[in-house]
């Protein structure tokens, strides 16, 4: 993996050798590298380390996904902003099944960074949301929940936000406690 800034010089430089192999007269080799630096371009924005660990989070292979994050040491320093947003989701949905806490960092700093589309966006909140309701923060959780409403445009994650919010309605309700003790309690009188 190469840091982002010598992708952008590894750019230059071939685009260079592109113009000078026009200059000469090789046409051919000049549009070669013209495409070549288009690659170095495009790993500029989508980096290829995110992109293997999506492959592997498309097969469900969430430990191999997790090796390739991994290989990223130093995310400020080797991804623009919103590849780091999606270092940072990617590293929420791995944890997310073990650390409640350590994926809520996780998910906020991606949404603060910000990501590409929304679906993931209002994926990220929907997920935020389910913490913050499972540490019973429920005015934080409708907000959220409001948020990946408003975000999921194609209604992808329709199912999930009203499955939260009857969830939410459930938990604000007061609990009953009516058992056998209390009505064998019921007939009594003293």
């Amino acid at each position: 993996m190469f840091n982002k800034n010598i992708k952008l010089v590894l750019t230059a430089l071939i685009i260079a050798v592109a113009v000078w192999q026009f200059v000469e007269g090789n046409i051919g080799n000049g549009i070669m590298y013209i495409l070549l630096s288009s690659m170095f371009v495009f790993l500029y924005f989508k980096n290829e380390i995110i992109l293997l660990a999506f492959l592997q989070l498309r097969k469900e292979n969430f430990p191999g996904a997790k090796k390739w994050l991994d290989k990223i040491k130093n995310p400020e320093a080797s991804l623009v902003k919103k590849q780091e947003g999606y270092y940072n989701y990617l590293n929420g949905l791995m944890v997310s099944q073990t650390n409640m806490n350590e994926a809520e960092k996780y998910f906020k700093k991606a949404v603060s960074l910000g990501l590409s589309m929304d679906t993931d966006m209002a994926m990220a909140k929907l997920n935020l949301a389910g913490i913050a309701m499972s540490k019973n923060r429920k005015r934080e959780a409708q907000t959220l929940l409001t948020e990946a409403k408003n975000l999921d445009k194609h209604s992808m994650l329709a199912d999930q936000i009203k499955m939260m919010k009857d969830q939410m309605k459930k938990a604000g309700q007061p609990r009953q406690q009516f058992g056998k003790a209390a009505s064998r309690g019921s007939g009594r009188r003293f």
